[in-house]
């Protein structure tokens, strides 16, 4: 398998698995909470969420290398 090809299929396939991660991740925002009238208090992550949080930032900083790579392999 030809390096670009590798890049690409790695990109492709981290950015799915971000999307996912994301997207399973609950956060308790209404849509008030984004104008910033939350009245909420942040907790710490325990368990599962916090694995997944953990996994997310390995996933999109695996994503942004294979991004950087793609651009300098060609």
């Amino acid at each position: 398998m030809e390096i670009g090809a590798f890049c690409n299929t790695v990109t492709g396939i981290s950015a799915v698995l971000l999307i996912l991660l994301i997207l399973l991740q609950q956060r308790g925002a209404s849509l008030g909470a984004g104008f910033g009238a939350s009245g909420e208090l942040f907790t710490e992550r325990r368990g599962l969420e916090k694995s997944m949080f953990n996994t997310t930032v390995v996933i999109a900083f695996i994503f942004a290398l294979s991004i950087l790579a793609t651009l300098i392999v060609g």
